[in-house]
């Protein structure tokens, strides 16, 4: 009888002991990790045991017991789906949230953005100032970077497609480019399909040639269509395309910020006054909307246009039309 109140006793004295321990171990999973700093960086590279893991943490500035950290990852059932990555500890952070992060994939992530009409040196100087990308394309000459994306002997000009890119810390920047790069074959290879039957354009490359310029002729977005129509027109007649931004875009570095005459007679793959048809590239990187106005321009009979001065544009259809825009818009008179 003795025995079996002893037995009882022990029994109750477990129950109440597990009760206790797993009272206390809910609590802890959800209390606040101490940190050395208001942000941890953790680092997990491929392969790392979840022992180690536990103990990058810790060593990373997270004020915890490593083995205690370790037993709870092991003891949860998903330490084998804790990822590698980088990420970001946060005050707040408890061993719950912590391990949820880790098995998500929730990597502490960057971004960097390409504009609209920018060209590949502009490219290249953002992504050389993003925060902790790696510059892997630095030193590269634009022809190499192209060999190394995969498509080698193809301009690099035009060729990424400008939005916003998050990566995670430590990426490299060629990965960003190749990523952009798919997205501007996706987004021209669409717009191709969507051409006007009427167009004198002959390829997706023509197009994406065109639109960089359309891009850089527009002042105000509803006038890309009307652009695209003006130079679709002169191509369709053959008449030279006398851009500006494309002769701009062949001088480079000569260009001092002031357009002058002898610079329109200046022969340039890319000078369209003195050269018939399209440049030789893409001189930007056009955006959706300029892809679409470059594949369906707008029915006009304008052969001209002139900056109002706020932004939009004035349209002729005849040179005298034109000049008296010109007049009007650009002298005053």
């Amino acid at each position: 009888m003795e025995g079996c109140k002893a037995v009882r006793r022990l029994l109750i004295s477990i129950v109440v002991i597990a009760a206790v321990l797993g009272g206390a171990t809910a609590w802890w999973l959800n209390q606040n990790l101490s940190l050395n700093a208001d942000t941890v960086e953790l680092s997990v590279e491929p392969g790392t045991s979840v022992r180690a893991v536990a103990q990058l943490v810790s060593d990373a500035g997270v004020q915890v017991n490593p083995s205690l950290l370790y037993w709870w990852f092991r003891l949860s059932g998903q330490s084998r789906q804790i990822k590698a990555g980088s990420y970001e500890i946060e005050a707040g952070a408890s061993p719950r949230s912590l391990l949820r992060k880790l098995v998500r994939g929730e990597e502490a992530l960057r971004a960097v953005t390409l504009v609209e009409g920018w060209n590949f040196n502009q490219v290249r100087a953002a992504l050389a100032k993003a925060e902790q990308l790696t510059p892997d394309s630095k030193g590269l000459p634009d022809y190499l970077i192209m060999k190394v994306l995969g498509r080698p002997g193809l301009p690099a000009e035009g060729r990424f497609f400008p939005d916003t890119y998050t990566y995670a810390k430590g990426s490299s920047d060629l990965a960003v480019l190749k990523r952009a790069m798919r997205a501007m074959d996706k987004a021209l290879a669409a717009a191709w399909q969507q051409r006007a039957s009427e167009t004198p354009l002959q390829s997706a490359e023509q197009a994406l040639i065109l639109a960089s310029i359309v891009e850089k002729e527009t002042g105000r977005s509803s006038d890309r269509p009307m652009i695209a129509g003006v130079f679709t027109n002169r191509l369709r007649i053959g008449m030279m395309l006398q851009t500006d931004p494309s002769v701009i875009y062949g001088l480079g570095e000569a260009f001092d910020g002031n357009l002058r005459r002898r610079d329109l007679q200046t022969d340039t793959p890319w000078n369209t006054y003195t050269r018939a048809g399209l440049p030789a590239t893409p001189i930007a990187m056009p955006g959706k909307p300029a892809l679409l106005a470059a594949v369906q321009p707008a029915a006009t009979k304008a052969l001209y246009f002139v900056a109002r001065g706020d932004g939009s544009s004035q349209f002729s259809a005849s040179l005298e039309e034109h000049n008296r825009a010109v007049n009007k818009y650009q002298r005053g008179q």
